[in-house]
């Protein structure tokens, strides 16, 4: 028989968490989804589910030393309507759900449920997020990009819990989000592109690709990135088809119902060369 677990604190889930392997519900989106039952029936858990959207210590926004703290229980509604919030993420949000989801999705559900189309995970690899973990032990800082290894997996214990997400300000002078798509709304990316630069003086600064539903996890080559940065733009613009086919040996799509590998990887492509050319 599940149980169903409704901590009042959040060191009394972090105490049911240590104690046994649960499933840890925020808004649930993915979660009932991944766990549906036949019609008119409850989703089939084979763990008890310990809810923790109510908790107020894992919810709100703040602005602090040029990093903006998202409480992983705060729901994305929440976060597009804030003014700090980068203009990238808020594009993602605004295609990546509809309203009614939006109202209890989070970002912690989105990099836990580990999908290679999350849309939000790829801004957040894009804008070099990281995430706070807990658990009864203490707390640790870990990147989002480490955090996904594979479709379904992380690199979270059982006892762990993200309780906040952290995104670096990073003033960047162009930002790009898109979703490629079978329709406009709700719908799962076949491709997803979101790029970060920073150009000064003719200089880049930053710059960050990362690229959804083309691989087992985001795509996102820092070394390669780092080749350009501090460089003129226009060496980056010069020597633009030897990033692409750099970058194009981490683009390994798969053929699935939505769509094929060869479309992705071409598509992909396409959406880094037409952001540098936008630079």
């Amino acid at each position: 028989m599940v149980s169903q677990i409704y901590p009042t604190t959040l060191e009394e889930a972090l105490h049911y968490l240590k104690k046994e392997t649960c499933h840890i519900v925020a808004g649930g989106t993915d979660l009932w989804v991944k766990h549906r039952n036949w019609a008119n029936t409850p989703p089939k858990f084979k763990r008890n589910l310990l809810y923790v959207a109510h908790l107020e210590a894992l919810k709100g926004i703040k602005k602090e030393n040029n990093i903006l703290s998202i409480g992983a229980m705060t729901p994305y509604e929440t976060i597009l309507n804030h003014p700090a919030t980068p203009d990238i993420l808020k594009a993602c949000l605004m295609e990546l759900a509809s309203p009614a989801i939006r109202h209890v999705a989070t970002l912690a559900g989105n990099i836990a449920n580990a999908s290679p189309a999350a849309d939000a995970v790829l801004v957040l690899v894009a804008l070099d997020a990281t995430v706070e973990i807990a658990n009864e032990s203490g707390r640790r800082i870990k990147n989002v990009k480490d955090i996904i290894t594979g479709p379904g997996k992380t690199t979270l214990e059982d006892d762990d819990l993200i309780v906040n997400i952290r995104i670096p300000l990073t003033p960047f002078t162009h930002t790009k989000f898109i979703k490629v798509g079978g329709r406009k709304a709700d719908a799962i990316s076949k491709v997803a592109f979101a790029g970060c630069a920073n150009v000064k003086d003719g200089a880049l600064k930053d710059f960050n690709i990362a690229l959804g539903a083309v691989n087992s996890t985001v795509v996102r080559n820092i070394p390669l990135e780092n080749t350009y940065k501090d460089k003129p733009l226009s060496e980056l613009k010069r020597e633009k088809e030897a990033f692409l086919n750099a970058l194009s040996t981490s683009i390994k799509p798969i053929d699935d119902q939505r769509s094929n590998a060869q479309y992705r990887k071409r598509v992909a492509l396409n959406l880094v060369s037409d952001f540098i050319d936008s630079l």
